[in-house]
């Protein structure tokens, strides 16, 4: 009886058992921004039950895969893929927020940048992507450090075990990888050769895995062993390449064919019907989920024939919870660098860590996109590392130094007279400071100058810098006098002026700084009081000798050096100007003896450019200038003038010497409207109202300078031009309007830049 009883119970406990649970492998194939199809597939297996054993990708099919491997849901892989911030992570944009301002050099007339090392091939200092990995690298450290963590860097142990599928180049042959650094991975999975560099793993090179195998359903049989492949399939290739689009054509001969079908029995093949979309558009990721969604519940039925098993959604849950909970919070609490000198890693230290036991992710990101934004570094891969007896991360930076010297290239080629070129020779080393060295010219009949400048910063947790300049600049009006208005207007005016300065700043939020600068100048200018003069004249001279202490702070994150149409700028300044003035009269004046005269004042300038919320193709901007001072006058008119601060927010205005936009105190605003014509090309309007405090008069007989009534008169200035905005530099072909002048309007063509080294006269 009992025997009877015993072989009963076993039955009923064989028979209570479940069976064999089926394997069910999930395959994503590449597809760039196509892949976004991939979530809604997730999405609907998810919510029909159908358990998911199994994950591996390529390229996008990695990113979503690797998502979904490390325990987030369909939605929240959807909204972090469509959000953006990975769409700027991955267009290489880096935010304003850590562009810092404070560090970029003044504005110049360069086109082109080039690095130059004569120990290096010229192959090997041209870039290897079009696109900036700093971003998209650092946020995948962010997302894949934790759950790589938790799974102790074995992909199986993940909440669904994932494999990536990679591009060796040396062996030209698809790499399978299942354990290792899962970020680094996904990011070698995703380099598509020209738009991103490639990540090195295990000493080999490694790019998209799509160059050998897009759609890898070879793994869900050879390394899962799986009873079921679904295959989730966005793109068979790249699409057929544009003529004009050489990463196009480049993709394509890159990128291997694939099957299409799935070569293996019990298979299930998802074709989403997707658009057609840019290759890094991550803005549709939620139409092309819809799709993919759709495709998938068309596909149930055929599914469900093969997967007889269901997964519960509450154990899903409870599973994801789980591993979620295992994830290590991404503190660091060591910086490992490979690639530096003993002095430049305590230079990172300093700079990363600041001498804290433990920082944060979110305290290291800002002070790790300040030490790129500096400039020392080509290229970094940083790698969250785990450190169970810490219980902390080592972050590994593998850092490859850009070049020290580089040239800069640039100039304008106009219409008139304002053609120049522009050459500058730059020399960056990174000690245990970073040390900045710079020498330019600006070579042109019109406009000529030399400046050498040096800078050191001091990047501790209250980073500040300090820099020295020599500055030679020298304009001759004269050869840009066809477009003087008036014969009474003297043409025949030539400033050259030496200074050099000595500045200290420190940064004010990302966009701003704040600066004392210390200035000792020399002035010379030649000119003639009048147009009634001979080659055997000589001119008269005034030489203004100064020092000038400044107090300045500025906001700026316009989009452009010249013809901006986003962004803001604000400067406001406080200068005291303390100088002699000598004045040695030429043949033609009527004063005969040479004046001396000492001259003290303080002057406050404000500047405001704000381009607003664009209405459709159509920017609008505001501009205005205040300048309030008590500045003398000089010993005649025309030195006057040209000492006089000068309203000009057009950038031929900064060309001319023009008599009604100058005074000692005004108030100039205008508006600016910016109308997107087609791509790169746009049309600009833009008109101005100069408001003087008192206007400068000439004494006709004594030639000297007298103030007009306060507040009675006023002038304007217009433009209008087309700007087609090059990857080299502008060109503009427009026109402008001077009020009150005899030939008001002024036709300009240019290419490049109108800009100068910084003047003098604060």
């Amino acid at each position: 009886m009992f025997r009877k009883s015993l072989a009963l119970l076993t039955c009923i406990l064989f028979l209570s058992l479940p069976a064999h649970a089926q394997k069910v492998a999930v395959i994503l194939s590449g597809g760039a921004s196509k892949g976004g199809a991939h979530i809604g597939v997730l999405r609907a297996l998810e919510e029909q039950h159908i358990p998911i054993s199994f994950i591996a990708g390529t390229s996008v099919g990695a990113i979503i895969g690797g998502l979904y491997a490390s325990g987030y849901t369909p939605d929240e892989i959807e909204k972090l893929i469509s959000s953006e911030e990975f769409q700027r992570n991955a267009s290489g944009l880096m935010y304003d927020e850590y562009v810092y301002y404070y560090r970029k050099e003044e504005s110049n007339a360069a086109w082109i940048s080039l690095d130059l090392n004569p120990k290096k091939k010229l192959t090997s200092s041209l870039p290897t992507s079009l696109k900036s990995p700093f971003m998209i690298d650092f946020r995948f450290m962010e997302i894949f450090a934790p759950p790589n963590a938790a799974a102790e860097g074995d992909f199986d142990k993940l909440f669904v075990p994932f494999r990536c599928v990679v591009a060796d180049i040396d062996s030209s042959s698809a790499v399978i990888i299942k354990k290792g650094d899962l970020a680094g991975a996904i990011r070698a999975s995703m380099s598509i050769p020209f738009v991103y560099n490639p990540v090195v793993i295990n000493n080999k090179v490694m790019y998209d895995g799509g160059m050998y195998n897009n759609f890898p359903t070879n793994v869900a049989a050879d390394d899962f062993k799986a009873d079921v492949i679904i295959g989730s399939r966005v793109a068979e290739r790249y699409d057929k390449p544009d003529p004009e689009d050489l990463v196009s054509q480049l993709l394509v001969m890159l990128m291997g064919k694939q099957s299409s079908d799935i070569p293996y029995p019990n298979s299930v093949l998802i074709l989403p019907n997707v658009p057609k979309v840019d290759l890094l558009d991550f803005g549709h990721t939620s139409e092309l989920a819809d799709s993919g969604y759709t495709a998938a519940m068309r596909c149930i039925p055929a599914i469900r024939k093969l997967v007889h098993d269901s997964v519960n959604t509450a154990e899903l849950i409870r599973r994801r919870k789980k591993f979620r909970s295992l994830q290590p919070e991404l503190v660091f609490d060591s910086v490992i660098t490979k690639g530096l000198t003993k002095a430049q890693d305590d230079y990172v230290q300093q700079v990363l860590k600041h001498d804290n036991d433990t920082i944060s992710v979110d305290e290291l990101r800002p002070e790790y996109y300040r030490f790129i934004d500096e400039g020392f570094v080509k290229t970094i891969y940083p790698e969250a590392r785990f450190n169970k007896q810490t219980g902390h991360y080592n972050l590994l930076l593998d850092i490859r130094k850009s070049d020290k010297l580089s040239v800069d290239f640039g100039g304008n080629l106009s219409l008139g007279n304002v053609n120049e070129a522009f050459l500058e020779i730059r020399y960056k080393y990174l000690w245990t400071k970073a040390l900045h060295f710079l020498a330019n010219g600006y070579f042109g009949k019109f406009y000529a100058s030399a400046k050498l400048a040096g800078r050191m910063d001091f990047n501790s947790k209250y980073p500040w810098y300090i820099s020295l300049n020599y500055t030679y600049n020298h304009f001759d009006f004269f050869k840009n006098s066809t477009f003087f208005f008036d014969d009474k207007t003297p043409s025949y005016i030539i400033e050259r002026e030496y200074f050099g300065d000595i500045a200290i700043g420190i940064p004010v939020t990302s966009a701003g700084k704040m600066e004392l600068d210390f200035a000792y100048a020399f002035t010379n200018d030649k000119y003639y009081q009048s147009n009634e003069f001979t080659r055997y004249d000589t001119a008269d001279q005034t030489g203004f000798n100064f020092f000038a202490p400044c107090l300045s702070f500025e906001l700026n994150n316009l989009n452009r050096k010249q013809y901006a149409s986003a962004g803001a700028r604000l400067r406001l300044s406080l200068a005291y100007i303390n100088g002699d003035e000598d004045y040695l009269p030429g043949s033609t004046s009527t004063v005969k003896t040479e004046i001396e005269s000492y001259h003290t004042w303080f002057i406050f300038r404000l500047l405001y450019d704000n381009y607003f919320k664009a209405m459709g193709p159509v920017k609008f901007g505001f501009y205005g200038e205040l300048a309030a001072s008590n500045q003398p006058l000089f010993s005649n008119y025309v030195s006057t003038l040209i000492h006089s601060p000068a309203f000009q927010p057009i950038p031929e205005s900064q060309t001319l010497i023009l008599p009604n936009f100058r005074a000692l105190s005004y108030a100039g605003a205008g508006l600016k409207g910016v109308l997107k014509v087609y791509k790169k090309i746009e049309y600009r309007l833009e008109g101005y109202l100069f408001l003087p405090y008192q206007e400068i008069f000439e004494d006709p007989a004594s030639h000297k300078a007298t103030l007009g009534p306060v507040l009675s008169d006023r002038s304007w200035m217009a433009s209008t031009s087309f700007v087609y905005n090059s990857p080299l530099g502008p060109i503009s072909l427009g026109v402008n309007y001077y009020d009150k002048m005899p030939n008001s309007f002024i036709l300009n063509l240019n290419f490049g830049y109108i800009i100068f080294n910084k003047r003098a006269m604060p």
